[in-house]
């Protein structure tokens, strides 16, 4: 297993739209355990493949609680079948460090997916997962939690973003 590089905003891998996955191999399975082991390390609830570099419709997240035991989720070319009601939460992303604001999403969602054996799977989620979801699957359709901005806060966020990423190359 390996530790894998993040990519951050504006790179161009994560804004486009991933490709399905035709066959889950070996070269898929191994992917799925270093992302999650990437995600983990960061540390993260969820990671889309693209934003390691590749561009296919993979995702990983666990939005156990911290000191619960891990509940790992892996979906293979995710969709959203469902959406019901409304939440407004602060959200982050390990693509956009360090830059947090507030989204509109679902409050509930059904989400169609295969696990790492080919199997379909169904799962309905609510609250902080269905956030989780919504978040990890825009990544594969090459959209970031900022596109979800009105015009004034994405101009807002990009020049403070522009300062965080001066702070980071100080730091090094």
């Amino acid at each position: 297993m390996a530790i894998l590089t993040i990519r951050h905003y504006p790179d161009p891998v994560l804004q486009q739209v991933a490709q399905p996955v035709t066959e889950i191999d070996e070269t898929i399975k191994t992917l799925a355990q270093d992302m999650a082991e990437t995600m983990y390390a960061a540390p993260g609830v969820g990671l889309a493949a693209p934003q390691v570099g590749i561009s296919q419709r993979l995702i990983v997240l666990d939005c156990a609680p911290k000191g619960e035991p891990a509940q790992l989720i892996t979906a293979v070319n995710p969709e959203i079948v469902s959406r019901e009601g409304e939440q407004f939460e602060e959200e982050g992303c390990l693509s956009v460090p360090e830059y947090y604001c507030r989204i509109h999403r679902a409050q509930k969602v059904t989400v169609r997916f295969l696990d790492l054996q080919g199997q379909p799977q169904e799962m309905v989620s609510e609250g902080f997962q269905a956030v989780a979801f919504q978040h990890e699957i825009d990544h594969l359709d090459g959209l970031l939690f900022v596109d979800h901005l009105s015009s004034l806060k994405k101009g807002m966020f990009r020049k403070k973003y522009v300062k965080i990423m001066k702070q980071q190359e100080q730091q090094l």
